[in-house]
């Protein structure tokens, strides 16, 4: 049985799912950060949910990035609070393609 390291490894040899990958990989990098920050204050979920006053079930959807509508910044807000983090929102510049 495959690792999930070896698994992506190989999925990301294909040219349209390394596409889409790195098309997502802002979004990954986000979801990413919420279930570190999680794992650092040794929350579950529902601990999280109870925090924040929503479900386990919303708090899952917001980590998995699969909800149909994306969180609020109020929301994300409570749970950075929920997990003694700051929320921070800025825009970069993107750096302009090579020609």
């Amino acid at each position: 049985m495959l690792t999930h390291k070896q698994l992506r490894a190989k999925a990301l040899v294909q040219p349209d799912v390394k596409a889409e990958f790195d098309r997502l990989g802002d979004e990954f990098a986000l979801l990413n950060e919420f279930l570190k920050a999680r794992a650092a204050q040794g929350l579950t979920q529902a601990q999280v949910a109870e925090k924040i006053g929503t479900t386990q079930s919303a708090v899952a959807r917001m980590e998995s990035g699969k909800g149909k509508h994306s969180p609020s910044l109020a929301t994300l807000s409570r749970y950075a609070k929920a997990l003694d983090c700051k929320l921070e929102v800025r825009l970069v510049r993107r750096t302009p393609s090579p020609a």
